[in-house]
C-alpha cells in the first residue's frame, strides 16, 4: 500500500468515527416472567417512530409467552443529550429446564403443553445463538426474586466471557415484595438500573443508563 492511501485510509477511518452515529444491536435477556417484553414494548412505544406499524410483543402470566425472538428496528434514544440508535432484541425466556407438566398446570391440554413446551426450547436455542449477533445485552431479573439463579449466574458468566456489555434490570419494582437491592448486591461488577417496566417508574433513569452503557 502506498504511503498517500494509507494516509486515506487513516483520514477515513478517522472521519468515520467522528461523524458515525451510534448504532447498537441491544438484546433483552433473562428467565421467563422477569417483564422482559413488557420492557421492549414500552421501550417501542416510547422510541418507535409514529408512522412505524411495528407489532408490540405478547405478555402473558404464563411462562414462556415470547417463543420467538422480536427484533425492533432503530429506535432512537435520547437522554441528557446522549443520543443512541437501537435495534431492540426481545429474546424468548431462558431456562434450564422445560417441563410439558408447567404447561398443564396453567389450564392447557397435553398435546398443547408439549408444544408449547418445544417451541419453549427450541426459543432458549435462538436466545443463544443470538449472542453472536449482539452488541450489549440488557439482563431483566424480577425483583421479587432470588437473584442467584442458574439461569441469572449463567448469563452474566456467558457475557463476561464474550466481554459483551450488560445493564443488568431488577424489574417489578412497583410490587411490595420486591427488593432491588437485593439483585444490586448479587451482581456489584455491572450497572444496575431498578425499574417497573409495567408503571413507567424510573425509565428516564434507565434510558440515561441504556445511552451511557451501549453508547
Amino acid at each position: 500500500m502506498s504511503v498517500v492511501n494509507s494516509v486515506k485510509n487513516r483520514f477515513s477511518k478517522f472521519f468515520g468515527k467522528l461523524f458515525k452515529k451510534k448504532n447498537a444491536c441491544i438484546g433483552i435477556y433473562g428467565p421467563p416472567n422477569a417483564g422482559k417484553t413488557t420492557l421492549a414494548n414500552r421501550i417501542v412505544k416510547d422510541w418507535r417512530d409514529e408512522s412505524s406499524e411495528e407489532p408490540l410483543g405478547s405478555v402473558s402470566h404464563i411462562a414462556h409467552e415470547t417463543r420467538k425472538a422480536q427484533r425492533h428496528h432503530k429506535l432512537e434514544i435520547e437522554s441528557k443529550g446522549n443520543k443512541i440508535c437501537l435495534d431492540v432484541v426481545d429474546t424468548p425466556g431462558l431456562a434450564t429446564k422445560i417441563d410439558f407438566h408447567d404447561f398443564m398446570k396453567e389450564g392447557m391440554g397435553e398435546k398443547e403443553s408439549k408444544q408449547r413446551s418445544k417451541e419453549a426450547t427450541e426459543g432458549v436455542i435462538e436466545s443463544v445463538k443470538w449472542l453472536d449477533d449482539l452488541d450489549g445485552v440488557i439482563l431483566v431479573m424480577d425483583a421479587t426474586e432470588n437473584p442467584y439463579t442458574q439461569v441469572n449466574v449463567t448469563v452474566i458468566g456467558n457475557m463476561e466471557a464474550r466481554k459483551l456489555p450488560l445493564l443488568i434490570v431488577a424489574n417489578k419494582i412497583d410490587l411490595p415484595t420486591s427488593d432491588p437491592d437485593a439483585i444490586r448486591e448479587a451482581f456489584p461488577q455491572h450497572p444496575f438500573i431498578a425499574i417497573s417496566a409495567l408503571d413507567g417508574t424510573n425509565m428516564e433513569t434507565f434510558y440515561e443508563a441504556v445511552a451511557k452503557q451501549f453508547g
